[in-house]
Parts: C-alpha cells; structure tokens; sequence
C-alpha cells in the first residue's frame, strides 16, 4: 500500500493507524516496509515529531 503523500493526510493516516493497529512506529514501519526516518523527516518538514511515550506524532 502507498502511504499518502501529503504531509497532513499522512500525519491523519499514521497517527490513526498508531492508534488503531500498532504499539509503536517501528512496528508499522515494519508492516509497510519503509524505514522510520521517512516519516519522521515527511512530517517534521510541517512541525510534527513522533512521540513514543504517547505513540502519536504530535
């Protein structure tokens, strides 16, 4: 499955699946086979940084 491309439709999609599916970014990562930093640097360009206590890009 391609991830969607822009930042804030990505920053919905990641954000409910982290709450839906996945205890952290690196198990998703894993099932979408992409490597974290991807996403990381996608939604940091918009002011986003991941949060692992809260599993949510904040």
């Amino acid at each position: 499955m391609n991830l969607p491309s822009d930042p804030i439709i990505l920053l919905s999609y990641i954000n409910t699946q982290l709450r839906d599916k996945y205890s952290s970014l690196d198990q998703l990562c894993q099932d979408f086979n992409i490597k974290p930093e991807e996403i990381s640097e996608k939604l940091s360009a918009v002011g986003y940084e991941y949060n692992a206590e809260l599993n949510q890009f904040r």
